[in-house]
């Protein structure tokens, strides 16, 4: 089919004309809409890369006479990159006489492999090169498998922080809604009423009985004493006794007299005699 053919073609369906193998002999034409297919080629391009796994090698350096604590930090770090299902590149660094003692770093690196075992495996053996000895270590499971599990556990974590903001969210309508009715003047269910008896009959009616002992005891301390009147006078006892409780108004305990001091006497002036 010739070239002017097929463009009147593509102009009668409203599409493109697409050069698709242009090595080919004759070279391969197609007609097609060629916006969308630029769009389907890029959304193929980006999963291709979400699913291309890259090669990474992760560098982890020691020291032959390293300090037991410092051993621990190091091989965590190893631990977490053949977790993440990365390569880890060991490497003892000598100094000065200890380029001598290359059997320090063969056990160093033979201890860490024993190590992490469980999670990596001794891909290159340990050589030395120069002033260092290095090591590679490979992972025993992919990378993608490792990266899937991260994104589920990262799903799980942040479906339980949705639940865990779901439930406050929920006692916090909660209280609000108790709120706004004690606002309102509705009192809860669990409220006593203001004119409720706060106390049970048998108490008020002991109250009652102390409260007559009571009046009784006062009227007993407030009733005048038959006073006798003294002898060689014509007054009654009555009158007697009440001249008494008008000098003194306490009953109980009679008035003690208070002492007169006298004031002290005021020299003369001296007269002037001229």
């Amino acid at each position: 089919m010739t070239v002017e053919k097929a463009l009147r073609l593509a102009q009668d369906a409203d599409l493109d004309l697409v050069e698709v193998a242009p090595q080919a002999r004759p070279p391969v034409c197609k007609l097609m809409d060629f916006g969308k297919f630029k769009y389907e080629s890029a959304l193929k391009a980006r999963e291709a890369r979400k699913k291309a796994t890259h090669t990474v090698i992760k560098e982890m350096k020691l020291r032959p006479k390293i300090d037991p604590h410092d051993y621990e930090t190091k091989k965590g770090h190893v631990v977490r990159f053949l977790g993440q299902g990365d390569k880890v590149k060991i490497t003892i660094m000598f100094r000065g006489r200890e380029q001598h003692r290359p059997e320090l770093g063969f056990k160093l690196l033979a201890k860490l492999a024993e190590d992490v075992n469980e999670l990596g495996w001794v891909e290159s053996a340990p050589k030395q090169d120069g002033r260092n000895m290095i090591m590679v270590l490979g992972p025993h499971r992919r990378k993608a498998d490792a990266k899937a599990e991260r994104e589920a556990d990262k799903e799980v974590a942040r479906a339980r922080r949705r639940a865990d903001d779901e439930a406050n969210a929920q006692r916090r309508r909660a209280r609000a809604t108790t709120d706004s009715t004690d606002v309102d003047g509705f009192a809860p269910a669990d409220a006593v009423p203001l004119d409720a008896p706060t106390a049970p009959a048998d108490a008020e009616a002991s109250t009652g009985a102390d409260a007559s002992t009571e009046v009784e005891a006062l009227t007993e301390v407030e009733a005048p004493v038959d006073a006798v009147a003294p002898a060689g006078t014509d007054e009654p006892a009555d009158a007697t006794a009440d001249q008494a409780v008008d000098e003194n108004p306490d009953p109980v305990a009679p008035a003690a007299p208070r002492p007169v001091r006298p004031s002290p006497a005021k020299p003369r002036a001296a007269r002037k005699t001229t």
